[in-house]
C-alpha cells in the first residue's frame, strides 16, 4: 500500500486491515510519520506492518522490493495510492508543477509497478488510485491529443512520450498552444489511467492466473490533498478501493477499468456526482 501514511491510503490500510486475511504493509516516504500512523491503528487494535518506500527513489523502491520478497515471497494485493498535487494558489512554475506532479504520480507508479509486478502471485489484485481530474483533464485536450491518448494499442513508450512532450511544453509555456490542459496534477491522472489499461493487457497476457488490474476514482474526499474541500471521509473514499483490492477469485468484470463508485464507466465521459 503505497502512499499511506494519512488521507485515502490510510482509510485503505485500516480497511484492509479488517478485511483482508494476511499482513498489510503501510508505506510512507517519512518513516516518523509512517510510524505514527500505524501507532494509531494499533490504538485501533488494527495491526498493520510498517515499510518505509519512496516512489521516486529507485534505492527505496530496491529496498521495499527486497523486503517483500524475502519476508513474503510474493504479492496478493498492490495499491498504488502514493501521490502529490500543487495547491491553487502554488506560487511555483508551471513547467516545475508539471514536472515534478509526474515524476511523482506517474513515473513513480510506474516504477514502482516495475520492481513489484514481478512478485505478483496468481489471483492477485492491482489498484492504481486516480481521480476525476483525469476525466476532467482529457476532455480539455485537443481532439488530436486526445485522440493520442485514447488509441486503445498506446503503449508504455507512447505514453511516457506524450507526457515528457507535456511537461517540456508547460516548461515552454505553450502546453495549451499544443492542445494540453492547464493541469499538472490532471494530466499526471491521464497517465495513471491510462497506464493502468497498458498494465492490465500486460497482466493478461502473463501466464500467471487471474491477476486483475482497475484504475480508479475515489470521489472528492476531505484530505489535506483537496485542502480538505471534499465532502467525502477518508473511510468513503476508500471504499471503491478495497472493493477493488478483495475482488473474488475467478470474477470477470471490472478488470482493466476506470471503476467509480464500485461501477466501470468510460473514463473519458466520467462525470463525477457527490
Amino acid at each position: 500500500m503505497t502512499g499511506s501514511n494519512k488521507g485515502i491510503g490510510y482509510a485503505i490500510v485500516r480497511g484492509l486491515c479488517k478485511q483482508f486475511k494476511g499482513d498489510v504493509v503501510l508505506t510512507a516516504r517519512n518513516e516518523d510519520l509512517g510510524k505514527k500512523a500505524v501507532q494509531s491503528l494499533n490504538e485501533e487494535g488494527l495491526s498493520p506492518k510498517f515499510h518505509q518506500l519512496d516512489i521516486t527513489d529507485q534505492a527505496s523502491i530496491g529496498r521495499f522490493g527486497d523486503f517483500i520478497k524475502n519476508t513474503y515471497g510474493g504479492i496478493d494485493v498492490l495499491v498504488n495510492n502514493a501521490g502529490i498535487a500543487y495547491k491553487n494558489d502554488s506560487t511555483a512554475p508551471f513547467g516545475e508543477q508539471a514536472e515534478v506532479t509526474i515524476k511523482t504520480n506517474y513515473f513513480g507508479t510506474l516504477a514502482i509497478s516495475n520492481a513489484l509486478f514481478p512478485l505478483l502471485r496468481p489471483h492477485a489484485r492491482v489498484v492504481n488510485v486516480s481521480s476525476m481530474s483525469s476525466s476532467f483533464a482529457i476532455r480539455k485536450c485537443s481532439p488530436e491529443i486526445q485522440a493520442k491518448f485514447m488509441n486503445p494499442n498506446i503503449t508504455e513508450e507512447e505514453l511516457t512520450h506524450l507526457l515528457n512532450d507535456f511537461i517540456q511544453a508547460a516548461k515552454n509555456g505553450d502546453h495549451e498552444k499544443k492542445g494540453y490542459p492547464n493541469s499538472a496534477y490532471g494530466m499526471s491522472k491521464v497517465g495513471v489511467t491510462v497506464l493502468s489499461q497498458i498494465q492490465h493487457r500486460q497482466l493478461s497476457a502473463d501466464p500467471r492466473e487471474d491477476i486483475i488490474l482497475n484504475a480508479c476514482c475515489p470521489g472528492y474526499v476531505d484530505t489535506d490533498m483537496s485542502s480538505h474541500k471534499g465532502p467525502k471521509t477518508i473511510d468513503e473514499g476508500a471504499d471503491t478501493p478495497i472493493y477493488l483490492a478483495l475482488l473474488p477469485e475467478g470474477v470477470k468484470t471490472p478488470a482493466g477499468d476506470f471503476v467509480a463508485g464500485r461501477k466501470a464507466h468510460k473514463w473519458n465521459e466520467y462525470q463525477y456526482t457527490p
